[in-house]
């Protein structure tokens, strides 16, 4: 009898593929809700698990299952302690999308110091002269603060040689940084012109951004958010944007999304805001979709899995 794998959203061709040949039964869900997934994945064994929140009340409520293995790197939309309870392996794909998401984090900092949304929005409605009262600056000898030096972080600290920038790292459970120089959080705040969070989203990290870290900023300073919205004091982040206590703010990740179109942050000039695109590249879901194939096949071969989130 085949291996039944399923999907609550699709995933690439090369997961799927990959999947299949190895003797799984690919099933494509219809919806992502609970009622959905408990009734669609009874028969389950594998779970390739996009950004559908997936409880406790799932967990329990498909016995057979034996790996949900997470289409990414953040894992915040599980209940790991549930199923590591119900003996079920989390895995994620920490290899898949560190190089992009450092190229967009890059891009975004580039699209800051050159005021490029505004510029593309007055122009687009010709207004030429715009450019004469708002000037960008030049990102040669300022200073990138990257809180977080996981696999993301190294890399953006990688990519920005070439700009010429200094770099400052904060980390507590890193000891050396092989681009930049590894500081106290107080300094990097204080330092960095641009501030780029590259954190998981976890307990210890939930809401640790706020009014304290922005008053540190420069009020030249610009932030950014690459990880995980909750990571981030929205409510103090619109406050201190609005009263110019940091220059600006490029946002990918939010504390609810999709962002409401009544958040006040689409209101602000100074502030870059897009859907959670940091990884979304066509070579990025291929590698996400096949490295989280890998999990589940390898799982469901009787092996242990080579990216697990838990132990069981």
């Amino acid at each position: 009898m085949s291996k039944v794998v399923y999907l609550p959203e699709d995933i690439a061709s090369a997961g799927k593929k990959f999947l299949q040949e190895n003797g799984c039964q690919v099933v494509l869900g219809t919806a992502s809700d609970a009622n959905t997934i408990l009734r669609e994945a009874k028969d389950a064994d594998g779970i390739v698990l996009r950004t559908a929140m997936f409880g406790k009340e799932i967990i329990d409520g498909l016995p057979k299952l034996k790996i949900i293995a997470r289409h990414g790197v953040g894992f915040d939309n599980i209940d790991v302690k549930a199923a590591t309870t119900a003996g079920k392996w989390v895995t994620n794909t920490p290899l898949a999308n560190a190089s992009s998401v450092a190229e967009t984090a890059t891009g975004l900092m580039l699209a800051l110091a050159k005021n490029l949304k505004n510029n593309v929005n007055h122009m687009a409605s010709g207004d030429f002269s715009y450019k004469a009262t708002h000037k960008g600056i030049d990102l040669e000898g300022k200073t990138l603060g990257i809180i977080g030096y996981g696999k993301i972080g190294k890399m953006f600290a990688k990519k920005v040689q070439g700009l010429e920038m200094n770099v400052l790292v904060y980390d507590p459970f890193v000891s050396e940084v092989k681009n930049g120089k590894l500081v106290s959080r107080e300094e990097l705040l204080k330092s960095s012109d641009f501030v780029s969070l590259h954190l998981p989203a976890n307990d210890q990290t939930k809401g640790t951004f706020g009014a304290n870290e922005l008053k540190m900023m420069k009020n030249s300073a610009y932030l950014m958010n690459l990880a995980r919205g909750s990571i981030v004091d929205e409510p103090a982040l619109i406050a201190a944007l609005k009263d110019g206590e940091i220059a600006g703010a490029a946002l990918d990740v939010y504390s609810q999304e999709p962002l409401p179109l009544d958040n006040p942050l689409f209101s602000l000039e100074n502030v870059i805001l897009t859907p959670h695109v940091a990884s979304n590249t066509d070579e990025t879901m291929d590698r996400m979709a096949l490295h989280a194939a890998m999990e589940v096949n390898r799982v469901l071969s009787g092996n242990q899995p080579k990216w697990p989130v838990n132990k069981i």
